[in-house]
């Protein structure tokens, strides 16, 4: 393999980081960090906007020219092209993820399989358009998954639905397999994720036999995931398919905290922060050890986390761009972390939704409290575009 090009990352590189941004551009995130750090728009915001949205006020407009574009790429794939490209000058790719969620009608599953098939034919081709992904959610209804995932005998109507969700992820993954377009499936609340784990694997049984193209995705502030991804490596390596792993900390953790005390269940989720760190980076090290039949996308703004990766890479003399590494973040932030890994040759793709704004709402919802509820997040990134406009001189 080829070891050249070993320069490690700086992640307070700001003009790397801020490359591809114009000092309008510049200054509009600052402005909109600004706003999301505070709490009290942010919690009230959402119902506020919902409620504009709702009776029809003409609010689109300032949406999407703040907040929308900020963590978006359009409403259309045809939309994410400008976001493509300003992501590729800087050598990280895109993750076209169409955000429309919450739905529950068939025809609307149905139209949104159609979508993610389009992304992975966008992408067939394309090596601005390296990974592509899908939630199980955007293409079945959530009552459904839940009533599996409990174990509740399925009407012989319920069954046949659940076929058509088998149906709709199976022709999303074959595409990918006839494309060579790897794809992704999210991970959702627990109590629907054993049955989209159990999908995840038929489908990597059945079209990561010959190279990676489905990855399954693994929570890590959840206490159960590390030995969880351990044991899918096992029944991987048994069956001879390799296993996709995407690992993230998680994204429903107060949601999960609560269904716990009022169904009265022990809680899925980690006991503290150290805990998710400790496993995400153990599952680092496994993965890393593992390179061969595991292909890992690490999705973290975690910069130790990131930097931890970099070294494992480094100590076990893998390729920065070895082709089962990727590193991911979303659209709009840490770009610190992405632009700066891409310029020491790693492989970087970000999450890039895109989806009509009304839909995509509770998408953008959740990142703005994110970064307010993730220690330091909205901070950080003030801080870093503070000082790349000081060095400009702005």
């Amino acid at each position: 393999m080829d070891l050249s090009n070993k320069k490690q990352p700086n992640f307070d590189n700001t003009e790397i980081a801020f490359r591809q941004k114009s000092n309008h551009e510049l200054k509009k995130a600052y402005w909109l960090f600004r706003m999301i750090g505070n709490n009290f728009l942010t919690k009230v915001g959402p119902a506020i906007t919902n409620f504009f949205l709702n009776i029809g006020l003409p609010i689109q407009g300032a949406i999407k020219a703040t907040i929308f574009q900020q963590f978006c790429g359009g409403e259309t794939i045809a939309e994410c092209n400008k976001a493509i490209e300003q992501l590729d000058k800087g050598g990280v790719g895109t993750i076209l993820d169409y955000s429309v969620e919450g739905e529950e009608e068939e025809q609307v599953f149905d139209e949104t399989c159609a979508e993610i098939i389009r992304t992975i034919v966008r992408a067939d081709g394309d090596a601005k358009i390296p990974i592509t992904v899908f939630k199980i959610t955007g293409i079945g209804r959530f009552a459904l998954l839940q009533k599996l995932d409990a174990k509740e005998t399925l009407t012989a109507a319920e069954q046949a639905e659940y076929e058509k969700v088998k149906l709709r992820c199976e022709m999303i993954c074959k595409t990918a397999y006839d494309k060579a377009v790897p794809i992704m499936i999210d991970a959702e609340e627990t109590w629907i994720q054993n049955t989209i784990d159990e999908l995840a694997l038929e489908m990597m049984r059945k079209f990561n036999r010959e190279r990676i193209i489905v990855y399954n995705t693994y929570q890590m502030y959840r206490h159960d995931k590390l030995a969880d991804m351990k044991a899918d490596h096992l029944i991987a390596k048994a069956d001879g398919f390799i296993l996709g792993v995407k690992m993230v900390r998680g994204a429903y953790m107060e949601k999960e905290r609560k269904r716990a005390a009022e169904m009265g269940y022990p809680s899925p989720i980690q006991p503290d922060k150290a805990a998710s760190d400790h496993d995400y980076n153990e599952s680092l090290r496994y993965c890393v050890d593992h390179i061969e039949d595991i292909a890992i996308v690490a999705g973290t703004h975690n910069e130790d986390s990131s930097r931890l990766l970099t070294y494992l890479l480094e100590e076990k003399n893998i390729t920065h761009n070895h082709p089962h590494v990727y590193f991911a973040q979303l659209l709009g932030m840490s770009d610190n972390l992405s632009f700066n890994l891409a310029d020491s040759n790693y492989n970087v793709a970000k999450y890039v939704p895109y989806g009509p704004i009304k839909a995509v709402m509770p998408y953008l919802f959740r990142r703005a409290q994110e970064n307010t509820s993730v220690a330091g997040q909205t901070g950080r990134e003030l801080g870093l575009i503070e000082r790349e406009l000081k060095r400009r001189k702005l």
